[in-house]
């Protein structure tokens, strides 16, 4: 990293060598009794641990603002440190008040600069954190997918529903529910095996979601059941979007793994809706009761009617 920096190690070291030169031509290098060995250590080290941080800073982080403001303000102190580190062998002459300037000067100045980079930084971080908590949520929530059809699971859909009604209570829009189930389906797990039936699944899970709605919300409830959230949307739209998943299933051809035959399948869907004589009491709980309710008098429907074309 630190060669993406190279020309602030060069102005950082040019600045030095200055300082020094110009020490050297106008001051007279003191008696080794009068030098404050304390001092010289302290004022020395400070300025040592001021040009590590610009190291460590420039070594481990990209050119920016961030950056630049945390390597000017480092680089002030230093010099400053420096400065007043050459005081303890050199004696200037009353007439050099440069070398106060530099002292004085460059010290406030590096330590404002620092300041705005701290600040810039925290921002960043905060920044940052927040990515951080974006991507543990992501992990979280993906955590408890499905492994066959990778949708959410049941959990993740109380959660959403929950969420979503608290949302419609304040806009007073009507949402849906939908729990769609396979019909028949342990016919294909007993004839073909259960690896066969995983796949119509993940099969019959892609089908739906290509006919929703980008802020519809797919879910794998439980077996061969699907829970589908409809936001804003009234009796009319559920029951359209109800009847084209029914006709698209219907029409769906499933492969077998053989290929060497087409398999037909249906679905039966119960709906339930949020109105807004109620949705104050709505519940995620109570809702999935009159969605699973509705799908019980959706299959007796479903299974009078193929009894009586039979």
């Amino acid at each position: 990293m630190l060669k993406y920096h190279k020309w602030k190690l060069f102005f950082v070291a040019m600045g030095a060598n200055l300082v020094l030169i110009a020490s050297l031509a106008v001051a007279d290098v003191k008696p080794f009794a009068e030098i404050n060995w304390l001092d010289v250590i302290s004022e020395g080290g400070a300025a040592t641990l001021a040009l590590i941080w610009l190291g460590l800073i420039l070594h481990s982080r990209p050119a920016g603002r961030v950056t630049q403001y945390l390597s000017m303000g480092l680089s002030g102190i230093f010099l400053a440190g420096f400065q007043d580190f050459l005081d303890e062998f050199i004696r200037f002459p009353a007439t050099a008040h440069w070398d106060h300037w530099i002292e004085s000067g460059c010290m406030p100045i590096g330590l404002v600069l620092l300041t705005l980079g701290i600040y810039h930084w925290h921002k960043e971080q905060l920044r940052i954190n927040e990515q951080l908590r974006k991507r543990e949520r992501l992990f979280r929530e993906h955590r408890s997918l499905d492994f066959t059809t990778n949708l959410s699971g049941a959990d993740y859909l109380r959660k959403q529903l929950a969420q979503a009604l608290n949302e419609h209570r304040e806009s007073s829009n009507t949402l849906a529910l939908l729990f769609i189930d396979v019909d028949n389906f342990n016919h294909i797990n007993r004839r073909y095996g259960h690896q066969q039936g995983d796949h119509l699944l993940q099969s019959l899970s892609e089908l739906i979601l290509l006919s929703i709605r980008r802020n519809d919300l797919l879910c794998r409830y439980a077996g061969d059941r699907f829970a589908l959230i409809l936001p804003n949307t009234g009796r009319v739209v559920a029951e359209k979007i109800s009847s084209e998943i029914s006709l698209l299933v219907q029409h769906f051809a499933y492969k077998t793994f053989t290929q060497d035959e087409s398999l037909y399948y249906s679905v039966s869907i119960g709906t339930a809706l949020t109105c807004n004589d109620n949705i104050a009491q709505d519940t995620a709980e109570k809702l999935i009761e009159r969605a699973n309710l509705a799908l019980l008098k959706a299959k007796e429907v479903h299974r009078t009617a193929v009894q009586q074309a039979a």
